[in-house]
């Protein structure tokens, strides 16, 4: 018999199994979501818009689609990326609290001033240095160490996700833009003024730039 409740305490374990010590992950996959189901509803508008015509939709809606990808990949990549930099910046112990700094200090892992390095000893800050392979790591420093890293990754995730969201990708889709917008000039029927050609190398620059002021007019509300 199905159960509302047993899905839901369903649901909420898979959720902590996955994002549990990972809030930072849950922020890119919920930021795609995001990107996914704003694309979907833009997709729809053009699809379901009376005031376009098939001709129109024939080239709009592999637009879209091929916008919502640049979007998403370019969100989804820079965002995971500078995250995946923090994280490897905690293990590495380049960022690292003044509380690991002492339980390190006490395993002889963080290289003193004026103290020499050991000959094929890896220490703290080094890029190779992984603290999470330390023999102690569960004993003393997992319980100090475990808040600090996800604090990082939401942080540099959140940082990355404003930088994709407001540059990187408004970049990429602009660069589409040209690189469709320069293809559509250079189409044999370009300059012929007719709009019945339904197919997409074919169109013509009235229709293209019928399709621009629907697509980019200011006054949209579902884009982003």
């Amino acid at each position: 018999m199905f159960s509302p409740s047993k899905m839901w305490n369903s649901a909420k374990s898979t959720i902590y199994k996955n994002y549990g010590e990972n809030p930072g992950t849950m922020l890119v996959h919920t930021g795609v979501i995001g990107w996914i189901l704003s694309s979907a509803a833009q997709i729809s508008a053009v699809l379901l818009n009376d005031k376009i015509s098939s001709e129109q939709k024939v080239f709009l809606i592999p637009q879209e689609v091929a916008d919502a990808a640049v979007n998403i990949l370019s969100f989804y990549t820079f965002t995971n990326g500078v995250k995946h930099i923090g994280s490897k910046l905690t293990k590495t112990a380049k960022w690292r609290t003044a509380e690991i700094t002492e339980l390190l200090k006490k395993n002889g892992h963080i290289l003193e001033k004026g103290q020499s390095r050991v000959k094929g000893k890896v220490y703290a800050g080094d890029w190779n240095f992984d603290i999470t392979k330390l023999p102690n790591y569960n004993a003393d420093i997992a319980g100090k160490f475990k808040p600090f890293k996800n604090g990082a990754e939401v942080i540099t995730g959140l940082i990355g996700s404003i930088i994709s969201s407001n540059l990187i990708t408004p970049i990429a889709r602009n660069k589409y833009a040209a690189i469709k917008q320069k293809q559509a000039l250079n189409s044999p029927n370009a300059n012929d003024g007719k709009a019945s050609t339904p197919q997409v190398r074919g169109i013509s620059m009235l229709d293209y730039q019928k399709i621009a002021s629907i697509k980019y007019h200011s006054g949209s509300s579902l884009k982003i």
